[in-house]
């Protein structure tokens, strides 16, 4: 989905969501649903579909174990994905540590980096410090965003005031307003300036370490506007006053500074989220692997459980659980590598570039 009309044609849309094909109930799935209920899912499927194949099997699974050893061949295997998946969730969270165990020299370059991109949003913002928290350091600087689009109006104002008196008391025709430089400048600013103010809403009072915070920025569409910023002050240039020229290059440094701060949280929450996705497959592995071996040890004879549930073996809701007991470190990881692969995709690039095909059309004006 995109915009035909405003500053330029071929627009995306502000949010991530309408900027991208996707279905918003998939993409709700993906990003904002609880992360326990996305892991649930796919196991609430395995488990009904080992009862629902093994009702449709004319072998019943009991015979089955009588003559052979399904149940404990499964299990081993089982068994054996699980301490293998455990460990190389393991291996990523050191591979993602390792960033943090870097010699003196490397850390002090990261805290000057730091401290000196932290000095330029405080300059941006006119305050003595840049605020410390990710959430409301991002809700600042959109603030400040916004602030600087009201300053384009305002110039924009300025100089439409100081034409009229010039123009005073002469006729002439109005003409058509869709191509005047000033409407197009002054459609841009009203859309960044709200634009800025919805994500900085949104991040009041968010704390970091939930997706809310990096759900929020990436609603901010920056790479977008700093490109229609640069085109706009260099196409139009001798058209505007000096201090509208001054106040759109201001907007574009304050969108610029936006691009690696959204992308520095991004990091900070990757690594938070592989960090705890460590932590949860272990939680997750302990029961998984005391089904798998509960399964090898006892359910190799098939008089261990006898009966029915509602006409369904007993035996047969025994191994449908362990099956699914097994495979929850794997939903668990793909529910968080579901996530951070989609954010991963949709933020790809870092300045005004147009990756998402949907996005883009062969009408895009780009020289005019």
């Amino acid at each position: 989905m995109s915009n035909t009309s405003g500053p330029s044609a071929g627009e995306p849309d502000d949010t991530m969501r309408e900027r991208g094909t996707t279905s918003r109930a998939k993409l709700r799935a993906l990003l904002d649903a609880d992360r326990r209920a996305v892991a649930a899912v796919p196991l609430v499927v395995v488990f009904c579909s080992v009862v629902v194949l093994g009702q449709l099997d004319p072998t019943p699974l009991r015979v089955a174990v009588e003559s052979s050893d399904p149940i404990e061949t499964l299990a081993q295997g089982l068994l054996t994905a699980i301490i293998t998946g455990v460990t190389l969730v393991v291996t990523i969270n050191q591979l993602v540590l390792s960033r943090e165990l870097g010699p003196l020299g490397d850390q002090r370059d990261r805290m000057e980096g730091s401290m000196n991109f932290r000095e330029d949003v405080a300059d941006l913002l006119d305050a003595p410090v840049a605020p410390p928290e990710p959430s409301a350091f991002l809700r600042a600087l959109a603030e400040g965003i916004a602030s600087r689009a009201r300053v384009v109006e305002d110039t924009l104002d300025a100089d439409g005031d100081a034409d009229a008196n010039g123009d005073a008391g002469t006729d002439g025709d109005a003409g058509d307003t869709d191509d005047d430089p000033t409407t197009r400048v002054r459609e841009f600013a009203a859309e960044v300036e709200s634009n800025a103010d919805a994500v900085a809403e949104r991040l009041e009072g968010r704390q970091f370490g939930t997706f809310a915070v990096l759900s929020a920025a990436l609603d901010l569409n920056y790479s977008w506007k700093i490109y229609q910023a640069a085109r706009l002050r260099r196409v139009h240039d001798a058209e505007f006053s000096a201090e509208t020229k001054t106040a759109l290059s201001e907007l574009r440094d304050a969108l610029e500074l936006f691009g690696p701060a959204r992308e520095h949280v991004k990091t900070l929450y990757f690594r938070w989220e592989l960090v705890d996705l460590s932590r949860t497959m272990f939680y997750a592995a302990v029961p998984a692997l005391v089904a798998s071996i509960a399964a090898v040890l006892f359910l190799d004879d098939p008089t261990t459980i006898t009966g029915a549930t509602l006409g369904v073996s007993n035996l047969l809701l025994a191994v449908a659980f362990v099956v699914a007991v097994s495979l929850a470190p794997f939903a668990v990881l793909a529910a968080a590598v579901l996530r951070i692969s989609t954010v991963a995709k949709r933020t790809l690039s870092i300045g005004p570039f147009v990756l998402r095909s949907e996005t883009r059309e062969d009408d895009l004006d780009w020289e005019s």
